[in-house]
């Protein structure tokens, strides 16, 4: 990995607002999981103390008469094979508490949160302003204040104040300093860990338009051009791309199966007035 890569995307202040938002989407995701699993298994053990008939087998997440929507509203598209939270991402999470009568939230402040995950995702330049970022900070304290008896997700907001207030800025050091980027006093975040965070994110976003291609929700050219941003952004940054060969391999490969089909669709028409 180049220092200087990592220095260069985040002095782009847009980018490194995109990547804030996207790291405090994963600290939810993380603290969301044990929340939402305790709170799952506490439910379906109400439904078998509650119902003797119930197969003790059944868990919430794959047996829908446990939780009538339960797989519809817990595994969105691209997520069937998943079998807990644990193997969840931030929005299945979201959708769950969304649709779930178990838990008692403002509805409200859950999809404006979701909302903001989808605005991340689809993201073509990967950038979001600084209004932007201070209007999602708002919105995920209000969705966190609705758990303000969780001891871990409070803790987490914590994390994140810090992240989204501070400038996270990059400094290529000497050979004796530490290589990273620093946050906040006494908080640091190594030169890998940035990277991680910015690769799940990317992969995230690649998975994102590998569904909207494979369900067809945008047009053909709108994934053109995003393959085509992703592209260069990636041409630009070897340190992310070697991670992504896959990723993107598969979106490709999809993308030129649906141009092909669409090229031959005015072939298999038969004109007017011949037979």
């Amino acid at each position: 990995m180049v220092l200087s890569e990592l220095a260069a995307r985040l002095n782009c202040a847009e980018y490194k607002n995109w990547v804030k938002a996207g790291h405090c989407l994963l600290l939810l995701r993380d603290c969301l999981q044990g929340f939402v699993g305790r709170e799952v298994l506490a439910f379906h053990r109400g439904l078998l103390a509650a119902s003797r008939g119930l197969d003790p087998r059944a868990t919430c997440l794959t047996v829908s008469r446990c939780i009538p929507r339960a797989r519809q509203a817990f595994m969105p598209r691209g997520l069937a094979d998943k079998t807990g939270p644990e193997e969840c991402d931030a929005v299945a999470l979201l959708s769950l508490i969304n649709s779930c009568d178990h838990f008692v939230v403002d509805r409200k402040k859950v999809t404006e949160v979701i909302k903001c995950r989808n605005e991340i995702m689809h993201s073509s330049e990967m950038k979001v302003s600084s209004v932007w970022l201070r209007d999602f900070q708002r919105k995920i304290q209000n969705f966190l204040n609705e758990f303000r008896s969780i001891p871990e997700i409070v803790a987490v907001y914590s994390t994140m104040e810090q992240l989204l207030t501070s400038d996270w800025a990059v400094h290529i050091p000497e050979e004796d300093e530490r290589d990273g980027c620093e946050y906040e006093a006494g908080v640091h975040l190594s030169m890998s860990q940035v990277n991680e965070i910015e690769m799940e994110l990317l992969k995230e976003k690649l998975q994102e338009m590998y569904l909207q291609a494979k369900e067809q929700e945008v047009l053909p050219e709108e994934i053109s051009n995003q393959l085509a941003v992703v592209k260069e952004f990636l041409r630009k940054n070897k340190d992310l791309r070697t991670g992504l060969t896959e990723d993107m391999q598969k979106l490709d490969s999809l993308h030129l199966q649906h141009q092909k089909l669409e090229s031959k669709e005015p072939e298999a028409q038969t004109p007017e007035g011949k037979a």
